[in-house]
């Protein structure tokens, strides 16, 4: 079955769509219940919703570490 998860499994709270693969938590769900039709249908609208996904890294890097240490927080 067609389907567009690379195993990035975490949904953004602004947007609701998954940073991975751009699909809501029902799409997720539902995913196997969907037609072909539905799949595909779904999967062309994700590059444009993953446009608008916050990209935040899920823990903190080295450099934002030393950008906060350094003023102070």
């Amino acid at each position: 079955m067609e389907s567009p998860c690379i195993l990035v499994c975490s949904i953004d709270d602004k947007t609701g769509f998954c940073f991975g693969c751009g699909r809501t938590r029902e799409e997720i769900g539902l995913w196997t219940s969907y037609s072909g039709v539905e799949r595909r249908t779904i999967m062309a609208e994700l590059p444009a919703r993953l446009e608008n996904v916050e990209r935040k890294p899920r823990r903190e890097t080295r450099r934002t570490r030393l950008v906060r240490e350094r003023e102070g927080g």
